[in-house]
């Protein structure tokens, strides 16, 4: 009988584990006792194996099913044999170890491992400002942006006139070296050129060798109708130049959208809060309403209405984006006033009409506090 450990011991995991769970486990376990994280510690490259070969096993359906159900006597004649890597799956291996170790070295030629030189510029955020009547209508605005651009003394290429970029000696132009550690073989960034195979022996005095220099610039940005605060617009090219022939970045500009002193938005929707008399709220009648877009609009009050109603207003209501023109609805809730200032008439007829009601009118009271009590105002 074997004196190896349980597979699945080795691992962490219960039997039945699945293959996502397998290879989970197995990602943790590797990256723990992998040489590169415990140079010269014969234990942990002990584990290393140890893992390696459990999972080599458990991995393959066929093979985990054996193991399953003899353990490790299924591979005692000789089947599979598990010693250090045997018989292991590299592209699966190499697969396992791209995310944390930068992938693992291969035979790629000069034209494939090399990397481009040419990459995208820097994406730049603005902010902008305006009204709740501006994202309304929609409007057009300046603005200005300081942004990297092609140098124009080297026209990019970071070298001083009359001189060019040189091959880097210590990777030949590869950009990536390949280093040996343990019994793995891995390629890194070249650490002379960064990466780019080539090096600036002259630099542009102008842009430092960089390729690359700051300037100012004024755009015209089109805001959109039915705009919301905090969205971000995106303009394509207008972020930093690209490096040695790369793309622009992009432009993203964030909409600040003011509070309006009258209207509140949620979305495509518009509320507003008005106040209406006393008179007004018990006989009925009608008031005018100027919209966000300054368009008047009469709402008619019923008679009795009371405070709080709310009124809908349909398509009323702010612009939906890119919605070709429809238009969200306006609440208006009424909140009825009641008169502070009263003449000795006007309370004389205030007590007729309580007594008329069926109400009792103390001898000496605030009255005005009391209907104000009553209304909830």
């Amino acid at each position: 009988m074997s004196n190896k450990r349980d597979y699945y011991e080795i691992l962490g995991l219960n039997r039945g584990a699945d293959a996502s769970e397998i290879k989970r486990a197995y990602r943790e376990m590797a990256k723990k006792y992998h040489p590169d994280m415990n140079p010269d510690n014969k234990e942990a490259e002990q584990k290393f194996k140890e893992c390696s070969e459990a999972y080599e096993v458990l991995k393959d359906a066929q093979k985990k099913d054996a193991y399953d159900r003899y353990g490790h006597d299924a591979f005692s004649q000789g089947q599979g044999g598990f010693g250090g890597f045997g018989g292991a799956d590299m592209s699966d291996f190499a697969d396992i170890f791209a995310d944390f170790f930068g992938g693992f070295g291969g035979g790629s030629s000069r034209s494939e491992s090399r990397r481009s030189n040419a990459r995208k510029g820097e994406d730049i955020l603005e902010s902008i400002d305006i009204s709740l009547k501006d994202a309304f209508t929609g409007v057009e605005r300046k603005i200005d942006i300081e942004k990297q651009a092609v140098c124009d003394e080297c026209h990019g290429t970071g070298c001083k006139a009359g001189s060019s970029p040189e091959t880097c000696s210590y990777c030949k132009g590869r950009g990536k070296v390949r280093v040996q550690q343990g019994f793995f073989m891995f390629e890194q960034v070249c650490p002379h050129c960064h990466g780019e195979g080539q090096v600036i022996k002259n630099p542009c005095t102008k842009c430092r060798g960089k390729g690359l220099i700051y300037n100012k610039k004024t755009l015209d940005i089109k805001i959109p109708q039915g705009i919301e605060d905090g969205m971000k617009m995106r303009v394509s090219g207008e972020g930093s130049a690209g490096i040695k022939g790369g793309p622009n970045g992009d432009l993203y500009i964030l909409v600040n959208v003011k509070n309006h002193p009258i209207f509140n938005r949620e979305a495509e929707n518009l509320y507003c809060t008005i106040p209406i008399s006393f008179t007004a709220a018990t006989l009925g009648g009608k008031i005018n309403l100027t919209l966000i877009n300054d368009e008047k609009e009469d709402i008619k009050i019923p008679q009795g209405t009371q405070t709080d109603t709310t009124f809908t207003l349909k398509g009323k209501g702010m612009p939906k984006l890119k919605s070709g023109g429809a238009r969200g609805d306006l609440f208006v809730k009424v909140k009825t006033t009641t008169p502070t200032k009263l003449n000795q008439k006007q309370k004389d007829l205030l007590k007729e009409f309580a007594k008329i009601s069926g109400e009792t009118v103390p001898e000496n009271p605030n009255f005005i506090d009391k209907v104000k009590e009553f209304l909830d105002i």
